[in-house]
């Protein structure tokens, strides 16, 4: 009996567990604690929190890769087993080298979720869904947002550099520069594709700095502004007729997909998804990538990336640089953006421009905008600036995938 207890102790996780392992619980525990307590971005840090707490669970496996076995089943094939097991399955089919799969192992549960970052389906399905919810009119009626949503992205070359410069490769400096960009999407389409050992990190980052933009932004914006340039009243947004909303994602998707190929996945998507919104007659598509689509794809991307992050690959040295230096990329986006306001509201003469709507160029949709907005209100309570930011906050979406299909087609 002493030996059967014994036995079933050692199964157990309690047997097994490690510090490494209850100090990613605790910061599991946190992540919720902020999710649910304080309601910071909790759609995303609920799903990534749990995730988080369930691969770190001593032996619950659910991030175990499976066993498989491939067996060569033509004669010529049995010479070529040693390079198809080094092969992806796709260059052996291409060459018609068939083969049998045997599973001995199946493998955990939220691995195969995992799939879907890996392979790059989720973030590209996460942006037609925020494409559907989004109202580019904002940028089409005031087109010099552009400019200020382009200059939030700055935060992403500028922590490139600095990553490079800390012995990061230009592929892991590429995944970390992204997180300035507050794209939860594009920083783990990059990170999956160039650096994928890191995504576990840059993905709570940059989920985390999106949750945290109504205190990070605000210092920032007090400090490079003055109290006349807060209070500055915007002229009214004209009129976007619905002939430009339609033509809009598809001028873009053809002009950016010809410059950037690589950014095609992530602009196409989401071109797509607001043509679907603007069209008037896919209201039922509309309606599914809206809701059903992006709150099924939003739980399973969550999980997935909460459960990459298991304690022997996240308690590195390196993981608090690519905090501290996520945490530059996105104020040094935000400092841009209200320093490119300044210039131009300068340059407008008597189209002024309110320099709070600049640090809305971070494509933290719509959280950014709401921020402008919040502080503009408590310096006076009359001014209305959220449709002006909408017009930056919407133009870093579209300028992050860009900056990420910059950073594919270079490295």
């Amino acid at each position: 009996m002493v030996t059967l207890l014994t036995n079933f102790w050692q199964t157990t996780g309690f047997a097994n567990m490690t510090w490494q392992e209850l100090v990613m619980l605790s910061v599991a525990g946190i992540l919720l604690y902020l999710a649910i307590g304080k309601s910071f971005e909790p759609l995303l840090l609920v799903p990534i929190a749990f995730g988080m707490l369930l691969t770190n669970l001593p032996m619950s496996g659910v991030m175990e890769i499976g066993d498989t076995v491939l067996r060569a089943i033509s004669p010529g094939a049995a010479g070529e087993t040693a390079r198809m097991l080094a092969e992806p399955t796709a260059e052996m089919l291409r060459e018609g080298i068939p083969v049998e799969y045997y599973t001995q192992s199946p493998g955990g549960l939220i691995n195969y979720f995992y799939r879907g970052n890996q392979l790059g389906i989720f973030p590209p399905l996460i942006f037609m869904g925020v494409g559907a919810m989004t109202d580019f009119g904002p940028l089409i009626a005031n087109p010099r947002s552009i400019f200020l949503g382009a200059a939030a992205q700055f935060g992403i070359f500028f922590t490139f550099t600095g990553a490079l410069l800390l012995g990061f490769t230009a592929q892991e400096a590429s995944a970390i520069g992204i997180i300035g960009g507050a794209d939860g999407p594009t920083a783990i389409l990059v990170t999956a594709m160039m650096a994928s050992h890191l995504l576990g990190p840059i993905a709570v980052a940059a989920y985390s700095y999106m949750a945290l933009v109504p205190i990070i932004q605000p210092p920032i914006m007090y400090a490079l502004t003055t109290k006349e340039e807060r209070v500055i009243k915007m002229k009214q947004l004209r009129t976007v007729s619905k002939k430009e909303k339609i033509l809009f994602p598809i001028l873009v998707t053809v002009a950016v997909s010809l410059l950037l190929p690589a950014a095609t996945p992530l602009v196409g998507m989401l071109m797509f998804g607001n043509l679907l919104k603007e069209s008037a007659v896919t209201d039922r598509l509309s309606k599914t990538a809206q809701n059903e689509l992006i709150n099924i794809v939003t739980i399973l991307l969550g999980i997935s990336v909460g459960a990459s992050a298991v304690a022997d690959q996240f308690l590195r040295f390196e993981t608090i640089q690519i905090i501290v230096l996520g945490v530059v990329a996105f104020a040094v986006g935000t400092a841009t953006g209200v320093l490119l306001a300044k210039v131009m509201n300068k340059a407008m003469g008597g189209n002024a421009i309110n320099p709070l709507i600049g640090s809305a160029g971070v494509s933290a949709v719509p959280m950014a905008a709401r921020v402008s907005q919040s502080v503009g209100q408590k310096e006076l309570p009359s001014n209305f600036l959220l449709m002006h930011a909408m017009g930056p906050n919407v133009a870093g979406v579209i300028g992050s995938a860009v900056a990420a299909g910059v950073l594919l087609s270079l490295f």
